[in-house]
């Protein structure tokens, strides 16, 4: 029986289509899932929804599928790194949806572990509360932000074994991508170094190998 989750190049660029929803981990360009980025874009895939904290500089990590055109729409943080982003909101072909960092990764988080959604108060008493649902707890009101869940996550990790597990280095390792891995129907991972089995200790694991579906090396 074949243990091993390491996938060809190929593979990976077959799971994408158009209209997919993908959740993509990584900063301000930094540490981010390159390769498995060039491969959505060899996939030809379009009309994508991306969640991620930005949408990086132009030409670099995310800000590459947005100047492809292949972004319809985007949960973001902010999108102040990239004028190319901008452009694209001004004009009307990319909508864009707003959230405050500590409860974007906390909306994915909810994602992945299959939850609803989270409470926050950040937006009460602002146009924020417009568009969310309210809800009373204790006498206090919070606003429900939903749970992110993707149809493919894309991250990247220092280190991975066959079965799927991870391991993080550094701020940039850890910022992002253990919480984006975990929410989507598929979870394809970039890994900067494979391991054989037995050479991850428990202790080590930042994200277990049952939340992922694919290792590229």
């Amino acid at each position: 029986m074949e243990l091993s989750k390491v996938r060809a190049r190929e593979e990976i660029i077959a799971k994408f289509h158009d209209g997919q929803i993908i959740a993509i981990g990584g900063q301000t360009g930094q540490y981010m899932p390159e390769r498995l980025i060039q491969c959505v874009l060899d996939s030809g895939a379009r009309h994508l929804t991306i969640y991620s904290i930005d949408t990086s500089d132009p030409g670099t990590g995310v800000g590459r599928l947005i100047r492809a055109g292949v972004v319809d729409r985007i949960i973001t943080t902010h999108v102040g790194t990239n004028p190319e982003t901008n452009a694209q909101i001004q004009a009307g072909t990319l909508r864009a949806e707003f959230s405050p960092m500590g409860s974007f990764i906390e909306r994915i988080r909810c994602g992945g572990l299959g939850l609803g959604g989270v409470l926050t108060k950040t937006g009460l008493g602002t146009v924020v509360e417009d568009t969310k649902q309210t809800v009373e707890v204790n006498g206090e009101r919070y606003l429900l932000e939903p749970a992110l869940r993707a149809d493919v996550a894309l991250t990247r990790c220092r280190q991975a074994d066959p079965l799927g597990n991870l391991v993080y280095r550094g701020s940039t390792g850890h910022a992002s991508h253990p919480v984006v891995a975990t929410c989507g129907d598929l979870s394809i991972v970039e890994c900067d170094h494979f391991c054989d089995l037995g050479e991850i200790g428990p202790d080590e694991v930042g994200v277990p190998g049952m939340f992922v579906d694919m290792i590229l090396v």
